[in-house]
């Protein structure tokens, strides 16, 4: 079992009644994320924050690791950004610079992002202050990391200093709560949203958007957005394109991400002979302009929270196939706002995606239903709404 000695610290103690006495008795908010590296989780939180500050909120985030890519997105908007540059596996100094980001903004509220957050924010907490400040936390995903041990055991230590855990979708809830990692009387889901005026659908965009792709008008395209990693399950559209060109002759794969197996991807095309249909266009941050360039959708994966990616090409209006996996069923109503499949279904998936690239109205009637529920619940301004009721019942 691993001991944790808190670090004391009398100077954040004197900079922590300064800061009381003299600022206002507004409301302060510090997201914690693990990094700001290009990923869902960290552009959901990125457009959080800007919202919430956009609103009045004075909104810090402080990333555990390094600064990434989201930083001077953030910064720009106005949204302070702290590294605590970690370097090992436990790290104080981490932890007293949270302390003074907390002390910094104000902070009512000290929202982590999945685990790693957690922990170091219940700790950064555990000092006496002179008010109380709020711990909640949001579970992004399934927790397959909890697999490792001293991880899923520092994060239920975390726990009973957390006043509410939110989840990204009904599964997540039913999952953590099941397992009794989380109490039920503590567990609310909570939607991710996303900024829907960014995304547009349509012949013209569709036109800029391959215009900066370079791709043919006349192409059939298939798309995912993502990491290269496993649990992401790339490989399975790749082995899937000899059949689809068979079938759709004009047809080409676009994966817009990048990660550990982009060799390894890259290498399965060149051995499928596919390689000239396939464009590995690493990690963009224009994504909201190149996805209208897409006929259909693809979100192959193994494990999910509630996807920004899906919710991204729903607003995009694009006809999407997803695994029934995760929060996918909460956004992709089978034949409704897309089509599901089981995962790791080679033929389920090939048919799914078949049924699509061959027919025109199929892929408008699905693309206009996703788009419309994304707008209707998945927004941005819906997602800082309900945070603004999280924060307030954890505060009560």
């Amino acid at each position: 079992m691993t001991v944790i000695n808190l670090p004391t610290a009398p100077e954040i103690k004197r900079d922590e009644r300064a800061a009381t006495a003299a600022r206002p008795r507004d409301t302060g908010i510090v997201h914690v994320v693990d990094c700001l590296e290009m990923g869902g989780l960290e552009r959901v939180v990125t457009d959080l924050a800007i919202e919430q500050a956009r609103c009045g909120h004075r909104v810090f985030v402080f990333s555990i690791t390094g600064s990434g890519s989201f930083a001077a997105e953030l910064e720009s908007a106005g949204v302070a950004v702290v590294v605590g540059d970690k370097r090992r596996a436990f790290d104080t100094r981490v932890i007293r610079a949270l302390r003074r980001a907390v002390i910094d903004c104000d902070a009512d509220i000290v929202h982590t992002h999945n685990f790693v957050p957690n922990y170091y924010a219940a700790i950064a907490l555990a000092w006496p202050s002179g008010r109380r400040r709020v711990l909640v936390n949001t579970c992004h995903n399934m927790g397959s990391r909890l697999s490792n041990r001293r991880l899923r055991w520092l994060y239920r230590l975390s726990l009973p200093w957390t006043a509410r855990v939110a989840m990204v979708g009904a599964q997540v809830q039913d999952h953590f709560v099941g397992s009794g990692m989380v109490r039920a009387q503590r567990a609310q889901v909570l939607l991710n949203g996303i900024p829907t005026r960014r995304f547009a659908s349509g012949a013209e965009a569709r036109r800029a958007a391959r215009t900066i792709l370079g791709v043919a008008p006349d192409a059939m395209l298939v798309g995912a957005v993502g990491r290269l990693v496993a649990l992401k399950h790339h490989r399975l559209l790749l082995e899937l394109m000899p059949a689809l060109a068979a079938a759709c002759p004009a047809v080409e794969l676009v994966l817009l991400g990048d990660g550990p197996l982009r060799a390894e991807l890259e290498a399965l095309a060149d051995s499928l002979s596919i390689r000239g249909r396939v464009h590995f266009l690493g990690a963009r941050a224009n994504v909201a302009q190149l996805l209208p360039a897409l006929d259909v959708f693809a979100l192959p994966s193994l494990t999910e929270g509630l996807s920004i990616a899906l919710l991204e090409a729903g607003a995009a209006g694009l006809a999407i196939v997803a695994t029934a996996v995760g929060g996918n069923p909460e956004i992709v109503s089978d034949g409704r706002t897309g089509l599901l499949v089981p995962p790791d279904d080679r033929e389920a998936t090939r048919e799914a995606l078949e049924a699509l690239l061959h027919d025109d109205a199929l892929r408008t009637r699905l693309g206009s239903a996703a788009r419309e529920w994304v707008c209707a619940n998945a927004s941005i301004e819906a997602m800082r709404r309900s945070h603004d009721t999280f924060y307030a019942a954890a505060r009560a």
